[in-house]
């Protein structure tokens, strides 16, 4: 027969209390892991939201060289260039020119500086670009007659407006022709599609009034 003293209780009690301080120990460790975590998802995200950003740049990046490239892109840098020559000119006393240069296939916006008309200064030149096998200069007629298909054709424009008119003919890739018009009378730079025929300013004695 077994018998119990009064002390038995009190032992299982004291043996089945749990260990406060392993407790502790186990909390302090569970936090300190949740912290590795916390910190550790955290610096993930910041690293994905730059590469996201990085990517993202990349390919807008991307898209705007492609943009570039294209036939209608270049052919509005060269209008703007245009339509910014004669701008700045009747804003202003100085004098501006734009040099299609048909051997190199580019052109450049500059302000004359210098009386020395043949010769580009380089702090003169403020635009300057070059075209792509999209879009190529094939001639540039003026509206007084001169044409050509190589070297350098000169529009420079003033305060009253340009020196000369004229059309500067493109063609794409797919071998489709187009004309930027130079209005000296109204200072509008416009496109047209195909090789338009030039309207040049009559001779007096063409003007019956």
């Amino acid at each position: 027969m077994l018998t119990f003293t009064a002390q038995t209780p009190f032992k299982l009690r004291k043996a089945n209390r749990p260990n406060n301080r392993k407790m502790q120990e186990k909390c302090q460790g569970t936090q300190r892991f949740c912290r590795f975590r916390g910190v550790t998802f955290i610096e993930l995200m910041i690293v994905t939201a730059i590469v996201g950003i990085f990517a993202v740049m990349a390919q807008s990046r991307l898209f705007g060289l492609l943009w570039k490239n294209t036939f209608k892109a270049q052919v509005q840098e060269f209008i703007s260039t245009m339509q910014m020559a004669a701008t700045a000119a009747s804003e202003s006393d100085r004098r501006y020119e734009v040099i299609v240069d048909l051997d190199e296939q580019s052109f450049l916006l500059r302000q004359i500086t210098s009386p020395d008309l043949s010769e580009v200064l380089e702090e003169e030149i403020i635009v300057e670009n070059q075209l792509s096998d999209k879009c190529r200069i094939v001639y540039v007629q003026f509206d007084d007659g001169d044409y050509t298909n190589d070297g350098r054709a000169k529009f420079r424009a003033g305060r009253s407006g340009w020196t000369y008119g004229g059309k500067i003919v493109l063609v794409d890739d797919s071998e489709q022709l187009y004309s930027i018009v130079v209005n000296r009378l109204n200072r509008l730079i416009t496109l047209e599609k195909d090789d338009i025929e030039l309207l040049e300013p009559k001779r007096k004695e063409d003007v019956f009034f």
